[in-house]
């Protein structure tokens, strides 16, 4: 399935946000999960379907300052 992710167009195989997760290797605890302009709850990430031509934005927790 062909998805754009964080601006640049991917092949994958996943039917959920949370197998795109799993892809490419991200803990869902760690980041955001914007989908076609709409904000995925955590809790949806395993029953919201991605289709062909979504685009999905991962925004990553960072820790720091000082």
């Amino acid at each position: 399935m062909h998805l754009t992710i964080n601006g640049k167009s991917e092949d994958l195989e996943a039917s959920t946000v949370l197998d795109v997760l799993k892809v490419k290797d991200i803990d869902p605890h760690m980041v955001a999960v914007e989908l076609n302009t709409q904000i995925v709850e955590r809790d949806h990430l395993a029953t919201t379907p991605v289709k062909e031509g979504d685009k999905l934005e991962f925004l990553f927790y960072m820790g720091g300052g000082g």
